[in-house]
């Protein structure tokens, strides 16, 4: 056998080897609870199999073994303050709790997100007071997740949000130099808008021709048509289309990713081949989507070395992004993987323990927030002046009485333990109900009509954004806002406030930081 040969297979077996290691000794930190921490994370694994990162970005946890610094940087907008958080220990998760406790009793956005190799790679939203241009930057409590069973949250991007690095200095690869790179993120809220990508890009934010971008791109949009399933799917922006495969027809061994957390991976090495893999983050090894040739007319590659997330090359200096996603994690590499390599990072990622984390815990309490373009500062809560329950503004400013008013104790479902309950957390016994399908704060009386009437089940929200809560003993029906007043509403009915229009939006909250 070569001498070449038996070296990379060593090589290749000492990624397995240390791998397997990291995960074991993943397995007894994270069995010690708080103390999460990895003993390997994926940049040191791209670092044994020689393709280090040249970026490294999360809002959830450390992507080094030893890194400790600053994750990402929230804003409030009670005083246009910012804090840095960063991990509970070297290489451990984020530190949730520094952020609740920064942005209680108003709310916050995040205004960076740091790269952790040191390369100053660091993402920054695209709008006034980040990198300039139209977008804003993405809230910052409207996903929280459990990894390794810590709190941790996510960077939720709609529409209108995006992020954007560049410097000459950073070692992210240009030209036709090879490079990897993957990201966590979500098979549950993504749309077909350009274009929720996340990699290499141009620096000057226009689309620059073929080959000018290596980035991945997670979404349900069909570039050039013919597209099986519905999505969302893991393709390639290498500019000007989006590629399921190696050629502008669609690839026949693509598959949706749906799952709650996707793996979602993309390397290319410049000159001649590419290749896209997908997985569930949570457990299970990756399927390779595509193996083989650049697509004619995109080989050389002229990479600008600039890195984008949440939209496309040529946005957001004068647009507005017009995509959807979700993101955890993610880096980019110098050099292409070896399939050892990708396989090592995956096991890493399921190793995690990537989960969803409820905030409607018993024993919780929250302020529930709309989510409607209107009434973005409007929170659920009780009026003073009779039972009924409506939206109202709530702001740093506001009184004790006010706060208090729209701050609801979590319980565990009056009717099913399964489903919640909410108790005002300025009236002792007195819980969020429905009569006659109008919202009411009522004392809880005993029967078991009042237990059906106060129990709400949530769901993922009906418009992709936060949370919606179903009626229980209505299940076509949803606590909805409508003329500002509290109703459970089905979408399309004989009342008013069961009018289709904006019905997604008026039944979808955020379960925000409790006002009191």
């Amino acid at each position: 056998m070569p001498a070449l040969l038996i070296f990379r297979r060593l090589r290749q077996g000492l990624v397995v080897f240390l791998a397997a290691t990291a995960l074991a000794l993943v397995g007894l930190v994270a069995s010690g609870g708080a103390s999460y921490a990895t003993a390997q994370g994926p940049c040191d694994i791209y670092a044994a199999g020689g393709t280090p990162c040249v970026a490294a970005h999360s809002t959830t946890r450390a992507l080094f073994a030893s890194y400790d610094g600053p994750l990402y940087q929230v804003q409030r907008a009670s005083d246009s303050s910012a804090r840095n958080i960063g991990v509970l220990a070297a290489g451990g998760v984020a530190d949730a709790a520094a952020q609740d406790s920064f942005c209680a009793g108003t709310t916050c956005t995040v205004t960076r997100v740091y790269d952790q190799t040191g390369g100053g790679n660091t993402l920054v939203y695209q709008g006034p007071g980040g990198t300039g241009g139209a977008d804003t930057a993405a809230g910052a409590t409207t996903e929280a997740v459990s990894v390794g069973g810590q709190k941790a949250y996510a960077l939720y991007i709609n529409p209108g949000n995006s992020y954007f690095a560049y410097n000459s200095t950073g070692g992210v690869p240009t030209g036709s130099s090879p490079e990897g790179e993957y990201m966590i993120t979500s098979g549950t809220h993504a749309n077909n808008g350009c274009c929720f990508d996340y990699g290499n890009t141009e620096t000057d934010h226009h689309a620059d021709g073929n080959g000018a971008m290596d980035a991945i791109n997670f979404s349900t949009e069909c570039w050039f048509g013919g597209c099986s399933g519905t999505g969302p799917w893991v393709q390639a922006d290498i500019e000007n289309g989006l590629f399921s495969g190696g050629s502008k027809a669609w690839n026949p061994n693509q598959v949706s990713e749906t799952s709650r957390f996707v793996t979602a991976m993309f390397k290319n090495n410049g000159t001649t081949q590419m290749a896209l893999k997908g997985a569930n983050a949570q457990s299970g090894g990756l399927t390779q989507l595509y193996s083989g040739a650049l697509p004619s007319g995109w080989s050389p590659m002229h990479k600008q070395g600039a890195i984008i997330l949440g939209s496309g090359g040529d946005c957001c200096q004068t647009n507005h992004n017009a995509s959807a996603g979700t993101f955890y994690e993610g880096a980019m590499v110098s050099g292409y993987p070896s399939d050892a390599t990708d396989a090592a990072v995956q096991a890493d990622i399921a190793a995690a323990g990537y989960s969803a984390a409820s905030p409607f815990v018993p024993g919780a309490k929250l302020s529930l927030r709309a989510t409607t373009s209107c009434c973005t500062t409007d929170y659920l809560q009780h009026d003073t002046s009779d039972d009924k329950v409506v939206i109202a503004p709530v702001t740093a400013g506001s009184s004790a009485t006010d706060k208090g008013d729209a701050t609801w104790i979590v319980h565990a479902g009056l009717a099913d333990g399964n489903c919640v309950s909410f108790e005002s957390a300025d009236g002792p016994g007195q819980y969020l109900r429905h009569y006659a399908f109008q919202l009411h704060l009522q004392p809880d009386d005993g029967t078991g009509q009042f237990a059906a009437d106060a129990t709400f089940c949530p769901k993922i929200g009906n418009s992709g954004t936060g949370y919606s809560l179903q009626s229980f003993n209505y299940p076509a029906k949803y606590i909805r806002h409508y003329s500002f007043t509290g109703y459970i509403a089905s979408n399309g009915g004989g009342n008013a406030w069961d009018t289709t229009s904006m019905w997604s939006q008026d039944t979808s909250w955020l379960a925000a930081s409790p006002w009191s």
